[in-house]
């Protein structure tokens, strides 16, 4: 079908490169699922936000009242039921607001956010205490009957992958230390609290809600320790990390100031960042991406 002037450029060559061969239909077919949708909640599309994202496409709308939304369609890879429940659990607290789903098309109905403001146009330092301020409002109990993964079951498919991908001799010690310090780190693991999954600086997004300035966008939610939220977090802005002279010093005194400031265990936090780094840039390596994957790796080694 042709694309309408609004839903240009769709799909964003970013989702298109990221998603690949393996997901032309889907690609291909969503001008009229993006249309269908439009239909069904009385929307008006206003523009396709780009670059946009990898594993999504966000089309910002209005809504027949006039009121200004967002269009979320999730990947196959990228299921929406999971993201569906954990904004519906937070129901706006420290997340944007669900609106409406459809989560068999992967769509989510969002309200709207300044897309192209994170807390990456906020200086580190401040950017940090704002991300903290976000992430505690995050984590709450799950709630019984709830549908959210473990952080140790997530992890655990993550671990059988990085041993499947092999470790060359470079790698090897590396990816030993990885897997060592995540099955000591899931044998005594305490809290079970909803995490939003992925975060970072760039998925809190500026806001006019009265409720926060700052909301959380894009959870990949998982039950687990509050540790495994901040060891995101501690690579953050990690091409500006490399560049800076005493990059280890600086990212061990970020993992010791993000643990005091919730009070947990430095050293869960600095495992978790292990692991995490670790596992990224396995998979980097694995999908050829050397520099990014390499640069995860250098990064691992300050922890």
């Amino acid at each position: 079908m042709t694309v309408p002037a609004t839903l240009s450029p769709l799909p964003p060559q970013r989702l298109a490169r990221a998603q690949g061969a393996g997901a032309g239909d889907w690609l291909a077919g969503l001008p009229a699922l993006v249309e269908k949708l439009l239909g069904r909640w009385e929307l008006t599309a206003e523009r396709v936000v780009a670059p946009g994202g990898r594993s999504s496409v966000l089309v910002l709308v209005r809504e027949a009242d006039g009121g200004r939304a967002a269009l979320k369609i999730c990947a196959p890879d990228a299921p929406a039921a999971l993201e569906e429940a954990a904004l519906r659990h937070w129901d706006g607290l420290g997340a944007v607001r669900l609106l409406r789903s459809a989560p068999e098309d992967g769509a989510l109905l969002l309200e709207r956010l300044h897309c192209e403001t994170s807390l990456r146009s906020l200086p580190d330092a401040k950017a940090m205490l704002e991300a903290v301020s976000t992430a505690r409002r995050l984590w709450v109990e799950p709630g019984p009957g709830h549908p959210f993964p473990s952080v140790e079951a997530r992890t655990g498919r993550q671990a059988e992958l990085m041993r499947a991908a092999g470790a060359g001799e470079e790698t090897g010690p590396l990816v030993a230390e990885a897997l060592r310090t995540r099955a000591e780190l899931v044998a005594d693991a305490g809290e079970r609290l909803l995490l939003h999954g992925d975060f970072r600086q760039g998925s809190v997004l500026a806001s006019d809600a009265e409720r926060a300035p700052w909301l959380a966008v894009g959870p990949e939610p998982v039950v687990g320790e509050r540790a495994y939220d901040l060891a995101r977090l501690v690579r953050d802005r990690l091409h500006d990390l490399v560049a800076s002279p005493g990059a280890a010093a600086i990212t061990r005194r970020r993992v010791t100031r993000l643990a005091e400031s919730v009070e947990v265990d430095p050293e869960r936090v600095r495992g978790w960042a292990l692991f995490r780094a670790v596992e990224s840039g396995v998979r980097h390596l694995a999908a050829g991406q050397r520099t990014d994957g390499e640069m995860l790796l250098e990064f691992a080694t300050w922890l």
